[in-house]
């Protein structure tokens, strides 16, 4: 069975990292996936999830809300920035509570999906991006490949947290707070050779932030060349790895890259949703084979 790594944090993120009251680990720990908690931004740097298609289990959801009680409180965001005016966004879950919906047993799944609903895994995100496109992603990787499939991949997942992100219109508890614009995920993945390869997707909601009044526009001025203005419009995309570590400043887990190309691919919904009856490869090559024919 292959080991994959954490994303790694250069050493001034490393200074930022939360750790555990108790244990002053700097990892949380939760049930098929752990969280690296920025304590300046009180979101993660990054969550790192297992899924077992072999073992997932359908169980209903249950929203419960509620910070974590091994960190301290202030470290953390909560309902004072989901609640406060012109919050309108959703929780976004970093790690999809259905990504964790594994075990054994239906019990142990259904623990799995609860423990997504720490504050800790939430960001705020656009409804029209986090419930379009962007879901529609998630529910391939899960669903369409690695249940069916029954192969088992690493998601990692995370937003940009950088200093030119936009103010939020509304301070919090009297502090004015940087929303992230960029969104990111990393899939790592097993192919029939037993080697593991890895892809990369980028998400914006900086117009649809901007569009609705959330956030007062970016910290600073851009060049159009600026790797961070690349993604200016509410889109999803398909990257290179390689641009993830340059934005956030970790470094991703090693793997065969199934996508180079020095462009920034959009993707559109109708190339993610498959269609069920047409005729698919078998095995554990199929995630390779359909996300790089996303690429338009």
């Amino acid at each position: 069975m292959a080991t994959v790594d954490v994303p790694q944090l250069n050493s001034e993120q490393l200074e930022d990292v939360v750790n555990t009251i108790d244990l002053k680990e700097p990892l949380l720990h939760y049930i098929n996936y752990s969280i690296q908690l920025s304590a300046i931004h009180k979101f993660p740097f990054f969550t790192a999830t297992n899924i077992d298609g072999k073992l997932f289990k359908k169980v209903p959801r249950t929203d419960n809300w509620r910070k974590d009680p091994r960190i301290n409180a202030d470290e953390q965001w909560g309902k004072e920035l989901y609640l406060a005016a012109k919050s309108d966004f959703d929780k976004g879950h970093l790690t999809k509570r259905e990504d964790v919906q594994w075990g054994e047993t239906i019990a142990l799944a259904r623990s799995a999906a609860d423990t997504t609903f720490y504050y800790t895994n939430a960001v705020p995100q656009h409804a029209d991006l986090n419930q379009d496109i962007w879901l529609s992603l998630e529910d391939y990787i899960l669903h369409t490949e690695t249940v069916n499939n029954a192969i088992r991949v690493c998601v990692f997942s995370g937003p940009v947290l950088s200093s030119n992100n936009p103010f939020f219109v509304t301070p919090i508890l009297g502090d004015t707070i940087q929303l992230p614009i960029l969104f990111w995920k990393v899939v790592v993945y097993p192919k029939a050779d037993g080697k593991l390869h890895r892809v990369g997707f980028m998400m914006s909601q900086n117009r649809l932030l901007i569009d609705s009044g959330i956030v007062k526009g970016l910290a600073r001025k851009f060049a159009e060349k600026d790797l961070f203005m690349q993604f200016d419009d509410a889109a999803t995309y398909q990257v290179n790895v390689s641009l993830i570590e340059t934005l956030t400043g970790m470094t991703m887990p090693e793997a065969i890259d199934s996508y180079t190309d020095e462009r920034s691919t959009k993707l559109v919904l109708e190339e993610i949703d498959i269609d069920p009856d047409a005729e698919r490869m078998s095995g554990v090559e199929n995630l390779g084979f359909v996300i790089q024919h996303l690429r338009l």
